[in-house]
C-alpha cells in the first residue's frame, strides 16, 4: 500500500462484538455448499471456536487445519483466519469472540506483561488446533461448555466467571506456547492487500497496483498471492464483490443490478454468471430463497 491507511472495516471485520464494558460475543455457524466460506479476514478480538458437526478446513496464519465435529480452535488477535466445508459436509461451529482488553491485557501487573500483552501483539504463540487428542483439549473442552452455559443463562455475576474461563483456558495452553520475534512479513503483506481491496474493491484494480504494495514484481506477486491465499487475486475479488452483493441483496433494498453496480460489478449478464457458478443458483432465485425462510 503506498503507506497504507488503517485498515479498511471490512477486512478487519468491523463488526461490533458485544460492547466497550463487555466486549464478549456468541455466533453460530453453518457452511455448506450453499453458503459461502468465510474467507481470510483479521480483527483485534481472539475466537474460541468448537466444531458442532461436520467436516471442513480452517485456514490461520497461513497454516490449514483440517478439523471435525468436537474440535476446538483458538484464534488469537490480529491473526488471518478463513473456514470453508469439505466438498461433501457442512461445518457446524459455535464460537465465542473476546476482546483481551476484557482480560486485562491493558492492565499494568504481571499477567498482562507476560502474557496478555504478547498475545496480543503476536510475540506470544498459543496452539490453534486442539483436536481431542491434544493434552490440554480435556480441560479447554469443560471450560468451553461452561462459558457457553455461562453465556446462555445471564445469572448475576456470569461476566465475572466468565472472565474467569476465558483467563483460565488460555492459562491451560501455555504449556504449549513458543515466544515470536515479531509477526511474520508475510501476513503483514497480506494484510496489507486485503485492507487496500476492502477499501476499493468496486474500483478497476490491477495486478500492478497490488504488486507494488508489497514491493514485488506482477509475477511474484501473482505467485505469491495464488500460493497463500489458494486462488488467483482475480478469483479473491470476484469473491469479495460477491460477498458484497450478497449482504445488499440480503437487505432486500434496491434491484439486482443496483446490488451488482454497488459491488463493483458494471456487467450483469458476467454478474449472473459468477453467481450462479459460486452459489448455485441465480440472484433472482437466492431472493426467493430469502424469502422462504421463516
Amino acid at each position: 500500500m503506498p503507506k497504507a491507511p488503517a485498515p479498511a472495516p471490512e477486512r478487519r471485520e468491523g463488526v461490533r462484538h458485544g460492547d466497550a464494558f463487555f466486549p464478549v460475543e456468541k455466533y453460530s455457524t453453518v457452511l455448506s455448499k450453499k453458503v459461502p466460506p468465510l474467507t481470510v479476514h483479521w480483527h483485534e478480538e481472539a475466537e474460541w471456536t468448537l466444531v458442532t458437526a461436520g467436516r471442513g478446513f480452517y485456514q490461520i496464519d497461513l497454516v490449514e487445519y483440517p478439523v471435525c465435529a468436537g474440535d476446538l480452535l483458538l484464534i488469537p488477535p490480529l491473526q488471518l483466519h478463513a473456514a470453508r466445508c469439505g466438498p461433501e459436509d457442512a461445518l457446524e461451529t459455535e464460537t465465542f469472540v473476546f476482546h483481551l482488553n476484557f482480560l486485562g491485557s491493558n492492565a499494568a501487573d504481571v499477567c498482562a506483561a507476560r502474557y496478555l500483552s504478547p498475545l496480543a501483539r503476536q510475540e506470544l504463540s498459543v496452539p490453534c488446533h486442539l483436536p481431542p487428542s491434544h493434552p490440554a483439549y480435556p480441560a479447554m473442552a469443560r471450560l468451553f461448555e461452561r462459558v457457553s452455559g455461562l453465556f446462555a443463562e445471564k445469572a448475576p455475576g456470569y461476566e465475572l466467571s466468565m472472565k474467569a474461563c476465558l483467563l483460565e483456558a488460555l492459562a491451560q495452553l501455555l504449556p504449549y506456547s513458543q515466544r515470536l520475534p515479531a509477526a511474520g512479513a508475510i501476513s503483514q503483506k497480506l494484510k496489507q492487500v486485503l485492507d487496500y481491496l476492502s477499501a476499493h474493491y468496486t474500483e478497476d484494480i490491477s495486478v500492478a497496483q497490488l504488486a507494488a504494495l508489497c514491493y514485488f514484481s506482477e509475477y511474484h506477486f501473482m505467485r505469491f498471492f495464488k500460493k497463500h491465499m489458494n486462488m488467483t487475486c482475480v478469483e479473491y475479488i470476484t469473491t469479495l464483490r460477491l460477498e458484497k452483493a450478497v449482504e445488499q441483496l440480503k437487505t432486500g433494498e434496491g434491484t439486482i443490478l443496483d446490488a451488482a453496480l454497488s459491488a463493483g460489478f458494471h456487467n450483469l449478464a458476467y454478474f449472473y454468471k459468477v453467481f450462479k457458478r459460486k452459489y448455485q443458483m441465480t440472484p433472482r432465485e437466492f431472493i426467493r430463497q430469502l424469502g422462504e425462510v421463516p
